[in-house]
């Protein structure tokens, strides 16, 4: 309490970012989509025959991606689309190179009414990290 007492505004700041992170944290319970780590992709790949969609630039697709992925680029990413088309009871994961597109593509695939939505946390840079394959080209 004393420390309260004679910095005000560090305890303004700590309460400021408790409440951020506590914010943060609550949300990711609520979004409707589940942030996966590379081993998980792996299992649910392995057990429930999860599409999986990279969403990363046609060259940098080519330079490495997850075995079995579908290559769409952003900007021509739609829940409507073909490649997704009766998946809405099925598991679909989004991948980018860093993980920053394919959540933004959680948040429409949700919306659109897909039941089982993942994205891979950290993209393939993640899945890179973890010693796992990267297949070259245009598979």
């Amino acid at each position: 309490m004393a420390f309260f007492g004679r910095h005000p505004m560090l305890s303004m700041a700590l309460a400021g970012l408790t409440v951020a992170i506590a914010y943060t944290e609550i949300a990711r319970l609520f979004r409707g989509y589940k942030a996966l780590k590379p081993a998980e992709l792996t299992s649910l790949v392995n057990q429930g025959g999860a599409l999986v969609v990279d969403l990363s630039a046609i060259a940098d697709f080519e330079k490495g991606h997850i075995p079995g992925s579908r290559n769409v680029i952003p900007s021509q990413f739609d829940p409507q689309g073909k490649l997704l088309a009766g998946k809405q009871q099925s598991p679909v994961v989004l991948v980018c190179r860093n993980g920053m597109a394919s959540a933004d593509a959680a948040k429409k695939l949700k919306k659109a009414g897909f039941e089982q939505v993942h994205w891979l946390e950290g993209g393939t840079g993640a899945w890179d990290a973890a010693g796992l394959p990267l297949v070259k080209g245009r598979a």
